[in-house]
């Protein structure tokens, strides 16, 4: 981890859904970083006000660049600014990567169980993405929980590398507001049953890597803990929220 401020460029920018971005950003004298990671972004007003926020790394790049997905906040001081009106070439002050828990690396046991909820993903692509770049054998299984269809994040991408054979990847989708036509579940809130029926065994002793708003975060791991799974096997990432498991 780098404590210290540096300058990164953007140099690539794409939607993800009509309310999240994702940015490329090349901060000269990055040396990687690992899935899972996070960095600090500071913005600095004309009269000197300055606002810091944290974002997870979305990518599993090597070098100088990495991946941040942002999701606008309608009473953001940052978010709004990153979603819609950085520009490339434009600059900002970035430190990290920051991070050592909350990881994947290529060669760590597995098998690996992911649990998403709406932006909670972020984090979790890198590591599905390091997962593949690295053509690992462990098994990856991703439980993603979105609101609607046109709210998942990296969709083309996850469906293409859930057919790679080199670096196998199951997902299943909980849509719990609206869900696509000829779905087999209604939609509906992620529930202790419904986590159970599609996440690994106990037995099967994977690393669980959770991510979401508080409220999701917390109910997932008091069902897994209560459904008999090794709490030292789950690790947890939350951002702020409230409401029930989304």
């Amino acid at each position: 981890m780098s404590s210290a401020w540096r300058v990164g460029e953007l140099v690539g920018a794409a939607f993800e859904t009509p309310t999240a971005r994702t940015l490329r950003i090349r901060i000269p004298g990055l040396h990687g970083h690992v899935a899972g990671q996070h960095v600090d972004i500071r913005l600095t007003a004309p009269d000197g006000y300055q606002a810091v926020r944290s974002y997870s790394i979305a990518s599993a790049l090597p070098g100088d660049e990495l991946e941040l997905t942002v999701e606008e906040l309608a009473d953001g001081e940052v978010s709004p600014y990153l979603v819609r009106g950085l520009a490339v070439g434009d600059k900002l002050e970035v430190r990290g990567p920051v991070g050592g828990w909350f990881v994947w690396r290529p060669g760590d046991d597995g098998p690996v169980q992911l649990i998403a909820g709406g932006s909670g993903v972020v984090p979790l692509a890198s590591m599905v993405r390091a997962h593949a770049a690295a053509g690992s054998a462990v098994g990856f299984r991703l439980l993603y929980s979105v609101r609607m269809p046109g709210t998942i994040y990296y969709q083309h991408e996850f469906d293409r590398l859930e057919k790679d054979a080199a670096a196998p990847l199951e997902i299943t989708y909980v849509y719990t507001r609206v869900a696509p036509a000829g779905w087999p579940v209604p939609a509906g809130r992620l529930t202790a049953q419904a986590l159970k029926e599609h996440i690994l065994p106990p037995e099967a002793s994977a690393m669980f890597f959770i991510c979401g708003a508080t409220a999701f975060v917390e109910s997932v791991s008091d069902w897994l803990v209560a459904a008999g799974y090794d709490p030292d096997r789950i690790k947890t990432e939350r951002y702020g929220g409230v409401g029930g498991v989304s």
